[in-house]
């Protein structure tokens, strides 16, 4: 199988409410998602695209539109913390992302890969295969679609 990954980056704050270390306060990460993706090369003649499964650029204006500026430089927050919710909402103008579920690795990469999977099925024909967000350079968490790998 011939795959292709492309990597972007985004800074977002979040906090694990009830984590028992520091990670319940509140603080950021410079994230890095990498997006794999498989497909069929394009073969027409003319294309810029051709040999190509995607242009690398059209994949970061997907990513960009469906998940990366909604979330970049925004606060991650899950729906039941209340008491940052209703400290967030005190800011005026406040960038704040409101999730179904604690914004852990995990669970940010599950978001974004069930995001991303639709985007590339319906706009490029294409089956996301992995996707893999870096929390820090040591830390991340992986998704894959076992029907692709």
């Amino acid at each position: 199988m011939l795959t292709i990954t492309r990597k972007l980056e985004f800074d977002a704050g979040h906090r694990i409410p009830d984590h028992n270390s520091q990670c319940r306060n509140l603080h950021g990460h410079r994230y890095a998602l990498h997006i794999t993706l498989t497909g069929a090369l394009v073969e027409q003649d003319g294309r810029s695209d051709k040999g190509m499964i995607m242009d690398f650029s059209d994949i970061k204006a997907l990513a960009n539109q469906h998940l990366v500026e909604q979330w970049d430089h925004a606060f991650l927050v899950y729906e039941n913390d209340l008491t940052v919710r209703q400290f967030l909402d005190s800011l005026p103008e406040h960038k704040t992302v409101v999730l179904d579920r604690v914004p852990t690795v995990e669970n940010l990469a599950q978001i974004a890969f069930e995001r991303l999977k639709v985007v590339f099925r319906d706009e490029a024909g294409l089956s996301l295969v992995k996707v893999t967000l870096y929390e820090t350079p040591n830390c991340w968490a992986e998704v894959t679609d076992g029907a692709s790998v």
